[in-house]
């Protein structure tokens, strides 16, 4: 960000400094700062500064969701809050090493039980920083709540009081839809469909723990991306029922959209038309803007 500011205050940049960096061997990071033309060059300083100044305010990692379970709480109950923290702290550090943690802290009454997990294709690095992420913001987002759930793009974190370890839970979700609707709905949908069911057999297989991924030409120009995953703790069986159910949902929240998320607290699905896992396709990373939309959530639906 200096690098570009310091472009932008140059009077024959006219306000415009661009440039890129690389945060590794395959991902490239992209900034673009503009100012209009009337301002003075100590002016246009001053606007550019006032706006990375709101990088922490407003461009940190924030949760895609959470939901703070209102029959479930602590009340004066310390010992559950306390178990709460140890659970915390032992979902932080574990988690990243192997993508994955189900545990429980306490005993009795005060018993808590907790799931961590991130996206597959994820870094150890990216985990972690999302892990701890996740296990602050809960706590601040459901302080007095025995029963909480985050969703972030990498990371999905959990506890309660009941043992949820190993069954499936579709009665909650978030769906975010794009506001554009595909072209060719009919043609959309129907590759759609296909790389679903591709992508959710790959998931139940045991080796792939729970993820699927792929992508299918819409086009010669255009590139649907997809990805789904369970949690760790859940069976075959239990996994594809969970997607079936997801994937069921598309006509309700995402019919013929350009893109769409569709989030429980057992399973995941998301596809869009840019690539979002990684690795990114490095042919397909520089699409222009007008091919990336807004997306708005939908819902969060009680099933």
């Amino acid at each position: 960000m200096d690098n570009i500011r310091s472009q932008a205050v140059v009077p024959k940049n006219e306000g415009l400094g661009k440039g890129e960096t690389q945060l590794s061997s395959s991902v490239t990071l992209y900034a673009l700062v503009q100012c209009t033309r009337d301002l003075a060059p100590v002016d246009c300083a001053e606007c550019l500064a006032a706006s990375v100044a709101n990088f922490p305010n407003f461009c940190d990692a924030h949760p895609l969701g959470n939901l703070c379970n209102k029959g479930s709480v602590i009340g004066n109950k310390n010992q559950t809050s306390r178990n709460i923290d140890q659970l915390l702290s032992t979902l932080v550090s574990k988690t990243a090493s192997a993508g994955y943690t189900a545990t429980s802290s306490g005993q009795g009454q005060d018993k808590v039980y907790g799931l961590a997990q991130c996206r597959g294709d994820m870094s150890s690095k990216d985990c972690s920083d999302c892990i701890q992420d996740a296990a602050n913001q809960i706590r601040q987002l459901c302080p007095d709540q025995a029963d909480a759930r985050i969703w972030y793009d990498y990371c999905f974190l959990r506890y309660a009081r009941e043992d949820f370890i190993g069954k499936v839970d579709t009665g909650y979700g978030i769906f975010y839809y794009n506001v554009e609707n595909a072209t060719d709905p009919q043609d959309f949908d129907r590759k759609l469909g296909a790389l679903a069911d591709d992508i959710r057999s790959q998931a139940v297989v045991p080796k792939n723990e729970g993820l699927g991924k792929g992508e299918t030409q819409l086009s010669s120009f255009v590139t649907l991306y997809a990805l789904v995953q369970c949690t760790r703790d859940l069976a075959p069986v239990d996994c594809a029922q969970c997607l079936a159910i997801s994937v069921g949902n598309f006509p309700n929240f995402c019919n013929s959209r350009k893109g769409c998320r569709v989030l429980y607290s057992s399973c995941y699905v998301r596809y869009e038309l840019y690539p979002f896992f990684f690795p990114l396709d490095s042919i397909t990373t520089s699409l222009d803007a007008t091919t990336i939309e807004h997306s708005t959530i939908v819902a969060s639906v009680h099933t």
